[in-house]
């Protein structure tokens, strides 16, 4: 898989022009993918020196990309003949619908070919077979609530969809922001 790594925000903090402190995670799973056999573009808007500050940053901490601001090593990057954009698989940037979801969930969604919406569904769905829709743990004893798991759990995912929609539009009765259209 061939995968462009954005470098401020996403590998380190944002302090540009400088380096910012080291996102956790980021390098160790950047080796990890890189032993996996996916291609890394590092894939940034740094020029010049700045750009070859954080090349050498991240060598130093044993982090070798494929291509640095284009699809292939030989082509080289011209601001007046190459467009910014890449070819690329998939594209790690803190500026994604969402944010960055963390080195961890990002390692685990490529290793498993799941995407950003499976990732949340997953995660809501583990959540759910092992709490309460109210995030307490399910009681051990006692009639459960719902005769079948899965349509139970559809059930409260289906619940808390709505209860989050009705906060987005306003109609939460607890919501200081309450709408009366």
């Amino acid at each position: 898989m061939i995968i462009a790594v954005d470098f401020d925000g996403t590998i380190v903090e944002h302090k540009f022009p400088a380096i910012g402190k080291e996102i956790p995670f980021a390098i160790e799973i950047l080796q990890k993918l890189a032993q996996d056999g996916h291609k890394l573009i590092l894939w940034t808007s740094r020029e010049g020196e700045l750009l070859q500050e954080a090349i050498d940053y991240c060598k130093s901490r044993g982090v070798t990309f494929y291509a640095i601001n284009t699809e292939k090593p030989d082509m080289g990057w011209d601001p007046n003949t190459v467009g910014r954009k890449i070819v690329a698989d998939m594209y790690i940037d803190d500026r994604n619908l969402g944010g960055l979801p963390g080195w961890p969930m990002i390692y685990r969604m490529i290793i498993n070919k799941m995407t950003f919406g499976d990732m949340l569904l997953d995660t809501v769905y583990d959540d759910m077979v092992n709490d309460d829709p109210y995030g307490r743990r399910a009681p051990k004893k006692g009639k459960p609530k719902y005769k079948n798991r899965q349509k139970g759990i559809i059930t409260r995912l289906r619940e808390r969809m709505r209860d989050a929609r009705a906060k987005i539009n306003g109609d939460d009765p607890t919501s200081p922001h309450r709408h009366h259209w």
